[in-house]
């Protein structure tokens, strides 16, 4: 499929979400609002460390009646285009699943473009996030997870992030790492192939993609991993490219490593976060699903 990767007004009317929900300043200042509330009323360990750059910090929220004595462990990464908003946004998500049983952990990275003596790149961000896996997998008994049984779950930038670390190579970043340190993702309305978003000129200035960094980071462009389940899922009234983005993860890795790639009636860009922490909502199942999978 050849897509108009040099028309600016095309790339902008697909990869503009913000464009595309006029009142999603409503949504993002709920969940900030929710969020606080959150961690004002929950048991949580807040901005602790798992790295020394910029952004390198987590949240923590254990187990609400655990059922055994290690949970499986949920971890959230936000979305923002790798260059906006913040895990104290999205400490909403916790509730319904600390309350199911499980571990929740929300994480933080750096933005892009950062600053000339500390430039973020989505690569960047990518090794980031396989340190703040890599820093769960080490510390999180100690807050009533199993180490053993790691979904990560992301939002658009996030899903691309959660693709990626089904990719990685654990016991390159720790010896004492083990393969398949994740064990399940979920790509909420994720970017799998960042070409079209090096073009989108809303972005350009911010992100600075190259040729090589498209190869690098984008998961579509990857060969499946060899172990590891990945789910994928977009909103029916998302954009025609963020619903193309979805299916790309099936397309490329194969229904054994991409069993499911859901589009999701009713729903867009954001109105999908709200349906991944809703209880009884099918997004909410499959992440339960791969959380019991485990």
């Amino acid at each position: 499929m050849s897509l108009p990767l040099h028309d600016p007004a095309w790339l902008e009317r697909m990869y503009n979400n913000r464009a595309l929900v006029p009142d999603h300043m409503d949504y993002l200042q709920r969940w900030a609002a929710d969020s606080a509330q959150v961690r004002a009323n929950m048991a949580c360990s807040i901005d602790l460390a798992y790295g020394d750059g910029p952004g390198e910090v987590l949240d923590i929220f254990p187990p609400v009646r655990p059922r055994e004595d290690r949970v499986p462990v949920l971890v959230f990464i936000h979305g923002g285009y790798w260059r906006s908003l913040d895990k104290s946004d999205h400490s909403f998500i916790a509730p319904p699943f600390t309350l199911a049983g499980f571990c929740v952990v929300v994480v933080n990275y750096a933005l892009c473009p950062g600053t000339p003596d500390a430039p973020v790149t989505v690569p960047h961000i990518v090794r980031q996030m396989e340190h703040a896996l890599a820093w769960v997998w080490r510390h999180i008994g100690d807050h009533g997870g199993d180490r053993r049984r790691i979904t990560v779950a992301g939002h658009s930038a996030g899903g691309q992030l959660a693709a990626m670390l089904l990719t990685s190579v654990w016991p390159l970043i720790g010896a004492e790492l083990p393969d398949g340190l994740v064990r399940n993702a979920l790509s909420i309305s994720g970017l799998h192939d960042l070409e079209p978003v090096m073009y989108t000129p809303l972005y350009q200035e911010t992100l600075r993609l190259t040729d090589q960094q498209v190869l690098q980071a984008s998961p579509a462009r990857l060969p499946a991993p060899e172990r590891g389940m990945l789910y994928c899922a977009v909103g029916s009234d998302e954009s025609p490219e963020f619903i193309r983005q979805n299916q790309l993860m099936q397309d490329a890795w194969g229904s054994a490593r991409v069993p499911r790639s859901q589009v999701l009636p009713g729903l867009h860009h954001f109105s999908i976060v709200d349906a991944f922490a809703k209880q009884g909502h099918e997004l909410h199942h499959m992440a339960l699903n791969l959380l019991r999978a485990l």
